[in-house]
């Protein structure tokens, strides 16, 4: 119990200095500003400061969207690469019958052979949509002729 009032009265000498026991503002500079996160009146309120927070606020938004703008053109070339994949996979799973599989990769241009192979796999079609026997078929070219627009292509137009 003694300890505990030792302490609190060298505490109380540390703070007579001072003028608020929360803030770090000495008697002789009250001129000074707080250092203190929080202006009196509240978090949200413009202080002084203000327009300095401002400019580094901005000057982080300008660069948050530099390099979103920069990759942007790899954004959306993956995003063309994952679009044309699930087509290539709605083509496939559209073509429920293995002869229907086989008649159209042929009609595509696939020889023969590679298309019977194809159209018997029990791989999912999803699996099927990335392989190079449907990508030969169902190119970009081919895509792009019946409807499918490139966001990239676009992106690269305006930009």
């Amino acid at each position: 119990m003694k300890d505990t009032k030792k302490y609190d009265e060298s505490r109380q000498l540390h703070k007579e200095g001072y003028l608020h026991e929360n803030r770090v503002e000495l008697k002789d500079n009250v001129e000074m500003h707080s250092i203190s996160s929080m202006s009196d009146k509240g978090r949200n309120d413009v202080n002084e400061y203000g327009s300095e927070n401002i400019k580094i606020k901005q000057a982080i938004v300008g660069w948050v969207n530099y390099f979103a703008i920069a990759d942007m053109r790899n954004i959306l070339k993956t995003l063309d690469e994952w679009l044309r994949r699930r087509i290539r996979m709605c083509y496939w799973k559209q073509w429920k019958k293995i002869k229907t599989k086989h008649d159209n990769l042929v009609n595509l241009g696939i020889e023969n052979s590679k298309a019977w192979e194809y159209a018997n796999t029990r791989k999912s079609y999803w699996r099927i949509s990335n392989s190079p026997i449907l990508s030969r078929a169902l190119t970009n070219k081919y895509l792009k002729e019946i409807g499918l627009v490139s966001i990239s292509e676009i992106y690269s137009s305006v930009h």
